[in-house]
């Protein structure tokens, strides 16, 4: 369980496809912190690590991603290089700051604009229609694993939701969402609460 409060921004450091995929993954944590079998956020999600360490270029993780991950989650995401927004798993006790994240990623998204509004940026991402009626406005949503407020939700002529990010300067710092581009595919995960609204709804109850 998650709050999409991120904690650190890693890298991919490496990538090895076999049976599954092997990412080694750098990162600011203290990884004498973390325990193998631990599970860390990786851009919106949940991935159990199943190597640690530390070298001369810094502490590393590693994880397995299977077919199913790579399917689910956002093209390019794994590549060498790219950025993460890495969230550490949720302890008893912890501020909650966010919302509640599982870490499970719903579908793909697609940045439609990104536009400066003072020192903010107003993002218009686009859901896919499996989504759409579970994006509210002023509700909470997942965007590469970062817990956001949907300013508002236009309901397009293919099914599809636009809907509407405030991105504050901390936000932008602290994240990858400083990247966000037009054309971008993102990781959504809707809240969890729409999600068993929306099951028992199907089932009449």
């Amino acid at each position: 369980m998650f709050t999409g409060i991120i904690t650190d921004i890693g890298t991919v450091r490496s990538r090895e496809d076999r049976g599954d995929t092997r990412l080694v993954i750098d990162t600011a944590y203290d990884t004498a912190t973390i325990d193998l079998g631990a599970s860390i956020a990786c851009s919106g999600a949940c991935l159990t690590v199943v190597d640690k360490g530390a070298d001369a270029d810094g502490h590393w993780f590693a994880i397995d991603a299977s077919a199913e991950t790579l399917a689910r989650t956002a093209p390019g995401m794994w590549d060498q290089g790219r950025r993460l927004n890495l969230e550490r798993a949720l302890k008893i006790g912890d501020e909650l700051g966010g919302h509640i994240v599982t870490g499970h990623v719903d579908d793909i998204g697609r940045i439609v604009s990104v536009e400066p509004v003072g020192d903010s940026v107003t993002v218009t991402v686009a859901a896919p229609a499996s989504l759409a009626p579970h994006i509210a406005a002023k509700g909470s949503i997942t965007v590469d694993g970062v817990s956001l407020t949907v300013n508002d939700v236009t309901d397009q002529p293919d099914g599809e939701a636009h809907f509407t990010l405030n991105i504050i300067p901390h936000t932008q710092e602290m994240t990858t969402l400083n990247e966000a581009a037009a054309g971008r595919p993102v990781n959504l995960e809707i809240d969890i609460l729409a999600r068993y609204l929306a099951r028992m709804q199907a089932r009449g109850a």
